[in-house]
């Protein structure tokens, strides 16, 4: 296989991953006429839901046309936060370990906010979320990059974009880019150079190969910038292990090792510009 043949099937291997169907088929989640996500098959009775009150009060199961769903009951809002309530109380799953007291947008095909929903659950429940990550190059056109910490319950000790992070109900894109610059790299956007949005794209992939770990359905922003030689990013919330400068030679060995998320890996590839 010539090299060309080669770097074309790696590149083909990363984009499979970045669009990977669940483990096994999931149960729609609807509310009203909005499908907002999907569960395993049999979520609700493994953790001991199936038959019990809040069941019959937040979640409707009917069958549409031959297929079984979920319908979520009443305002969404306020029936996703008892929902969420009773699984940490339960400590089910990851929930309890990855509560976070932060809601994220549930948004329409137009992008119009229908709800909100504690961070926690949206992964179990398949509710596509939004991120944003920034590419950081020195002057001398290194690619610097972070360590995720050997804590975070997502992705331990694997390498990332120099910024990563959600986008909450409350933030813009924008927003979001400033705050999570600020507390993963300790840099303020002002600092930056020739600071630039680069493009977006989507991410699906199992959360593990644990089905009960859920389905990840991410719309990430993506932007690049200049970190000038008198800055140097300094983590602030204890997410990031360490951060590097490497040559693009080695950021691509690193890239073909399998030494990156899945979602940076993809940004990267198209910040280097390769095919």
């Amino acid at each position: 296989m010539s090299s060309c043949e080669d770097q074309a099937a790696w590149l083909a291997a990363l984009a499979a991953r970045g669009a990977q169907a669940p483990l096994r088929e999931r149960v729609p989640l609807y509310w009203g006429a909005h499908l907002i996500g999907s569960v395993e098959p049999d979520y609700f009775s493994q953790i001991g839901l199936q038959g019990s009150s809040i069941l019959d009060e937040l979640l409707l199961k009917e069958d549409d046309d031959g297929r079984v769903a979920w319908h979520l009951q009443g305002d969404a809002t306020a029936s996703l936060a008892r929902l969420a309530q009773t699984l940490r109380r339960g400590r089910v799953g990851r929930v309890a370990q990855q509560w976070r007291n932060e809601q994220l947008a549930i948004r329409d095909l137009q992008g119009q906010v229908l709800a909100t929903v504690e961070r926690a659950i949206v992964r179990a429940l398949g509710i596509a979320t939004r991120a944003v990550h920034l590419v950081g190059r020195s002057p001398d056109q290194r690619y610097w990059v972070q360590q995720r910490a050997l804590d975070k319950p997502n992705d331990p000790g694997q390498w990332d974009t120099l910024m990563g992070g959600m986008v909450t109900a409350s933030d813009t894109v924008q927003t979001a880019l400033a705050r999570e610059t600020l507390e993963e790299a300790g840099l303020s956007l002002d600092t930056l150079e020739q600071l630039r949005w680069c493009g977006q794209l989507c991410v699906q992939k199992p959360a593990s190969q644990d089905a009960d770990a859920g389905y990840v359905v991410e719309k990430i922003d993506w932007y690049d910038c200049i970190v000038p030689d008198t800055v140097l990013p300094v983590n602030q919330d204890g997410e990031v292990a360490q951060f590097l400068l490497l040559e693009r030679t080695e950021l691509v060995d690193w890239l073909r090792r399998d030494q990156f998320t899945i979602e940076a890996a993809l940004i990267l590839v198209a910040a280097l510009g390769l095919r």
